[in-house]
């Protein structure tokens, strides 16, 4: 039964919840750019739902924690600022995990799309100035931390 519980609860730290309740797997990454490697927490929304939900409605986010949109394949996305208080960074990376596109200082509770021209598999959303405090450049690189 003690094992039981110590998985379950190891479960339990890998997930994280967002304010509507959505469950998300708590991931970290690395960036890699010419200041360094930057470990980055990141919650993975990786359905419609969660992706749908993104970041709207928080109101605090950690200088090294994100979220990280996956859409399985590269694919032409669009993103906006509805019910999202806060200012953030978005990052559009490619399958590699190669950086291709920075949008700096995003406007809160905007509707107006943030649309790359480029396909694009991972979006990752920080607190505005995070892209400029770590140096992302594109060709900068996300890697994954394996488990």
């Amino acid at each position: 039964m003690k094992n039981f519980l110590s998985v379950l609860a190891a479960a339990f730290t890998l997930l994280a919840c967002t304010p509507q309740g959505i469950a998300l797997e708590q991931e970290q990454i690395v960036l890699h750019t010419q200041s360094g490697e930057h470990v980055v927490r990141v919650e993975v929304a990786a359905d419609d739902a969660s992706r749908k939900q993104g970041l709207q409605g928080r109101t605090h986010l950690d200088s090294d924690q994100g979220m990280l949109f996956d859409f399985h394949k590269e694919k032409l996305v669009s993103f906006w600022m509805k019910d999202t208080p806060l200012s953030l960074d978005m990052l559009f990376f490619d399958s590699k995990g190669t950086l291709l596109v920075v949008v700096n200082d995003t406007v809160p509770y905007s509707i107006d799309p943030v649309r790359p021209a480029q396909r694009i598999q991972y979006v990752l959303e920080m607190l505005a100035g995070s892209a400029e405090r770590l140096n992302m450049r594109p060709g900068d690189m996300m890697t994954f931390i394996a488990e």
